[in-house]
């Protein structure tokens, strides 16, 4: 099981960028349309500049749905390959098996 204070700090950052996206996205457009004015641009890089860190969207991590674990993460299943396993073995995964020849 991942510590709750690491689990916690990803559903955060989940909030901050749901609350920012539209606003993220709209300075991004246009700090890298060319059509608009030089000053424009680099004005709409400061205000990005100027939103919270943790708005932007690569600084979420996957975890795994049930324990939380950071590695070993299948972006199919939301699951890590531990917690993948175990629901497997007991058959709680339809048409997962485990491989035997």
């Amino acid at each position: 099981m991942a510590k709750a204070s690491q689990i916690n700090r990803n559903k955060k950052r989940e909030k901050l960028v749901a609350q920012y996206a539209v606003r993220r996205a709209a300075l991004k457009a246009t700090a890298d349309d060319m059509n608009v004015p030089a000053e424009e641009r680099f004005e709409a890089r400061l205000k990005l500049a100027q939103l919270p860190r943790n708005s932007s969207k690569v600084r979420i991590h996957h975890r795994c749905e049930l324990s939380g674990r950071s590695k070993g993460y299948y972006r199919k299943v939301k699951m890590s390959r531990i917690a993948l396993r175990s629901l497997s073995n007991f058959g709680q995964i339809p048409g997962m098996t485990k491989a035997s020849w």
